[in-house]
């Protein structure tokens, strides 16, 4: 006993007195061929607002929700570089880094430039933030990644080289191929797919893929891809923020808890585990997740560590590294990837878990950046006929607004409440600003003919942003007292375009007339009481103040315009001898008198048939010769609580909890408007629900304006609604939605292509995003289906498609927003569930006639008409202003398969023209041949 006891005191007192000295770690390792490389990336995912907005997470306030500070990580960075020249890490959201880049002085850009150049900094992705993949449309996504592109290049001279969609929340085909492969990304990484598909590709090797997203281009639009094994965050017990709990690797010996070997056996072991679901020797750990590194060193003291200590130990090898050089080791291993083919939706990261929810979660957000969105592409393309001047107002606020609003936790719907005001508030100053360019240019182009030019321009225009809401004063003006109200239509496509236009007016006997001066046919619709409430409310609540008059009628008349021009329409009121606007007739039915009748609406040729009871019964096209049954009903799915199993239906998470018809119970009248240039059918579904279908005498698909909410949760349950159109369609479980817009993907009930589908839910798990629209067909016919906004959307049942419009929801999902999704508005005490109006679009043609009407009337949902106007007395307008503009020669269009995605003069002065071919393989109309010709612009 003396002896162990001796012994102890010995080896004791020998390791109290080995000498401490400074360790200097090797950090210089590179890729050793033949051994594991762990490619140690460090990185840090900065959310471009969710729980804070983007400001707060910026400067480091509001840390009472959460303790982030942006400036803090870029700030920590830097000196953390410059410590070790083999030390690198990346970033990727430009939204902050330029915020941070302004901030800094010159000699500070400098040193950033310098490491930039010697790849310690590498900036990827590049985009002002990390869009989503489900919510955002494929024109937003090109913008926001232009946008931040274009400073990285101005600035350092580079281009990224690398996709970064770490955590989205699912991923588009048209991520893949368009804003990876033909964006110039040599890979694309991303961390969420659906826990059995991660399941599958860990056991067979094929998390990392070569993905083909489209079927039109090919393996020319292919890409090198990756999902992690595990969400983006780093290995287990290798967290090292400041009072994270890993532990760290303690190499002095002079102190207590010395574990080198334990550290570098577990590093070890995690890499081998990687290694034995991955292809080649090459695997890559994400040092960092989010808003990381605010004091880098504490990170980087530790990988220092571990590179120096594993490379000792020589079982694998540890490097810093960046995706780039991860990316090029992977090409030189000259490897077989498996392909991957269509996309990542839906997502979920457990059963009962899928995150089909957000798909529609605020869509008046979704909405609104949509709106926004077609706005912003008409702005530029009249800001760059003006002559853009950064020294004046123009289209810069509403740029960055847009391109922050794409951020996966914003049009997404899943940022806290504050947040998405602050979105929307972003989006409404941009739009004040480019409000003022737009009316501008509009007024600079008027005039020219009389001024031969236009230096200065002053503004002569107003502009309606609340038209959804029948809320238009400068269309609401009395023209009795000899006035005329002139508005400009702009039509920002490529080809001639006719369609409606409805404004509200206040006077009955008005006329319209064209820029010759001819008068043209027109049509007036009672404004009736639904929208006359919603109109009182919602102008208070978005105004602060009631509006002065209340207008009586809807003017309808028909523009017919120039590509990419304007035409110029004068209303006045009509004197006792020349012919008024054609006055609408109105018809009232009784549902319970009316049972046995029909209805028959549509002044061209497409009838809609209506049984007595108010419900839509048959489809018939005299052009087409299509005739069809056809059904619409409304529903919701009631959203779990989560009582089970904690999972709850959220802003997230779509669950549900059985499924309930909306009847029209109570509803006994339904109201048939009549005129020489469309029909109106209203119908009110329930207290809460208001539905106005339209069929015009110059188009073939019906327009069906919804008004849902505010919806009611007075028996404890949230609910999320949804429309339902049943068809005779046999399309055997198969369905059609697009991807970012663009291409259509087939979609399969039940069913994934690349594993064996375990479904637990049969709903949500069928739920695919919807931002253009979705279809179905059988041997005969397709049914087609087209949206105003992001919506989630499926066929559930055969023959029927089916959309979900509203959610309002009374727990949180537990995906960390700590919010339940119910919004609100308030004009002063009086607060109500957000009601919602939007629009969607149906049509029934002959098999594979549908085609065209989807890519070009989708093109023009996307870029709605807009309407300038201006006050006259008498008739000086013609006189003294141009009437018709088209910036394209007069004797050419763009076929109606090329869309303008944007034309935009740029900062010095180049201008970019980007044109985007709307048809895809094996979805073109029978007879089409078109092709490309020169075009001709007038600039």
């Amino acid at each position: 006993m003396g002896v162990v006891q001796t012994c102890f005191l010995f080896v004791l007192v020998s390791l109290l007195c080995v000498e401490s000295k400074y360790i200097k770690y090797d950090t210089s390792s590179g890729i050793v061929p033949g051994k594991i490389n762990v490619h140690l990336v460090a990185h840090t995912h900065d959310d471009v607002g969710w729980l804070k907005t983007v400001d707060q997470y910026y400067v480091g306030s509001n840390n009472s929700i959460q303790g982030a500070c942006v400036q803090n990580v870029l700030d920590s960075i830097v000196p953390a570089l410059l410590a070790d020249k083999n030390r690198k890490f990346i970033y990727v959201e430009q939204a902050f880094f330029q915020r941070w880049w302004r901030d800094q002085s010159e000699e500070v850009q400098n040193v950033v430039k310098q490491l930039v150049i010697s790849g310690q900094l590498e900036l990827i992705n590049g985009g002002m933030c990390m869009h989503d993949e489900a919510a955002p449309h494929y024109i937003d996504m090109i913008d926001q990644t232009t946008l931040g592109h274009q400073f990285i290049k101005e600035e350092f001279n580079v281009t990224p080289r690398i996709g970064w969609q770490i955590d989205p929340f699912g991923h588009s085909a048209v991520q893949a191929y368009l804003l990876g492969a033909e964006v110039g990304f040599d890979s694309f990484f991303f961390g969420r797919i659906d826990y059995q598909d991660r399941t599958k590709r860990k056991g067979d090797k094929s998390l990392e893929v070569v993905w083909r997203g489209s079927k039109s281009l090919g393996s020319s639009a292919q890409i090198f891809a990756g999902a992690f094994p595990q969400n983006y965050e780093p290995p287990s017990n290798l967290y090292y923020e400041v009072n994270d709990d890993s532990p760290i690797l303690q190499d002095n010996p002079n102190l207590f808890d010395y574990n080198v070997a334990e550290r570098v056996n577990e590093f070890v072991s995690a890499a081998m585990n990687q290694a034995n679901i991955t292809r080649t020797n090459h695997v890559m750990w994400t040092m960092g997740t989010d808003f990381k590194y605010q004091y880098a060193h504490t990170w980087y003291k530790q990988m220092d560590k571990f590179i120096h200590y594993v490379n000792q130990d020589g079982r694998v090898n540890a490097l810093y590294s960046t995706p780039s050089i991860y990316t090029d080791a992977k090409y030189a291993t000259n490897e077989s990837w498996p392909l991957k083919t269509d996309d990542f939706f839906p997502y979920a990261d457990i059963a009962n878990a899928y995150w089909t929810g957000y798909f529609t979660s605020r869509p008046a957000l979704k909405g609104y950046v949509r709106k926004m969105s077609g706005y912003y592409l008409a702005a530029r393309q009249l800001e760059f006929f003006k002559g853009r001047s950064k020294a004046r107002t123009n289209t810069d606020s509403l740029a960055d607004a847009l391109a922050i609003a794409q951020h996966h936790d914003a049009v997404s719907g899943t940022s806290k409440q504050h947040v998405a005001n602050d979105y929307a508030k972003r989006l409404a100053i941009g739009y004040a600003e480019a409000e003022e360019v737009v009316g501008e240019s509009l007024s600079c182009i008027a005039e020219s003919a009389s001024k031969g030019g236009c230096m200065s321009p002053t503004n002569k225009f107003q502009q309606c942003l609340l038209l959804n809401i029948s809320y238009c004063p400068p269309s609401e003006v009395d023209l009795s007292n000899g006035k005329s109200l002139v508005v400009v239509v702009y039509n920002s496509l490529g080809w001639k375009r006719e369609d409606v236009i409805r404004i509200p007016v206040i006077n009955e006997n008005v006329a319209v007339k064209d820029a010759g001066g001819k008068e043209i046919e027109s049509q007036l619709l009672p404004l009736l009481n639904a929208s006359v409430g919603l109109r009182d409310y919602y102008s208070k609540a978005y105004l602060s103040m009631a509006s002065n008059v209340t207008p009586k009628y809807w003017l309808a008349f028909t523009a017919s315009l120039p590509p990419l021009g304007f035409d110029t329409y004068i209303i006045s009121s009509s004197s006792s001898t020349a012919k008024r606007a054609a006055s609408t007739s109105s018809q009232l039915y009784d549902t319970k008198a009316s049972q046995n009748d029909t209805v028959e609406i549509g002044p061209g040729n497409l009838k809609l048939i209506y049984s007595g009871k108010g419900e839509l019964t048959q489809y018939i096209n005299s052009r087409s010769l299509v005739k069809a049954s056809v059904e619409q009903s409304y529903s919701y799915y009631a959203g779990d609580n989560g009582s089970k199993d904690k999972q709850a239906s959220g802003a997230y998470i779509f669950r549900p909890n059985g499924t309930y018809s909306i009847n029209s119970e109570g509803q006994d009248v339904f109201t048939v408007l009549r005129g020489p240039l469309l029909d109106e059918v209203h119908q009110q579904i329930s207290s809460w629900i208001y539905q106005i279908t339209r069929v015009y005498k110059g188009k073939e698909h019906a327009e069906v304006e919804f008004t849902v909410g505010p919806i009611p949760i007075e028996d404890g349950i949230g609910k999320e609604v949804v429309t339902k159109i049943t068809t005779t369609v046999k399309n055997n479980k198969t369905f059609y939605t697009d991807s970012s817009g663009r291409d259509f993907i087939e979609r399969v009930r039940d069913y994934r292509k690349d594993w064996e589908l375990q479904v637990n839910q049969p709903i949500a798990g069928n739920y695919y995003p919807i931002n253009l629209g979705l279809y179905m067909q059988d041997n005969s016919s397709e049914f087609s289906v087209l949206v105003d906004r992001s919506v989630g959307g499926s066929s559930i049942v055969d023959g029927q498609l089916e959309l979900m419009l509203h959610r309002r929801l009374l727990f949180d999902d537990a995906r960390g927003v700590g919010e339940a999704l119910n919004e609100t508005v308030c004009v002063l005490e009086d607060c109500r569930g957000l009601t919602i109006v939007g629009k969607y679009f149906l049509r029934i043609d002959p098999l594979r006639e549908g085609a065209k009407w989807r890519r070009s009337y989708g093109q023009e949902i996307y870029s709605p008409l807009l309407l300038a106007f201006a006050e006259q007395d008498g008739d000086s307008w013609a006189s003294s202003h141009i009437a018709t503009f088209s910036a394209m020669d007069p004797s050419y269009a763009l076929p109606d398969n090329v869309a303008i995605l944007t034309l935009q003069e740029l900062n010095d002065g180049k201008v970019l023209l980007r044109l985007a071919h709307l048809y895809e393989v094996c979805r073109l109309p029978f007879h089409s041949s078109r092709k490309w010709r020169k075009i001709s612009l007038i600039f």
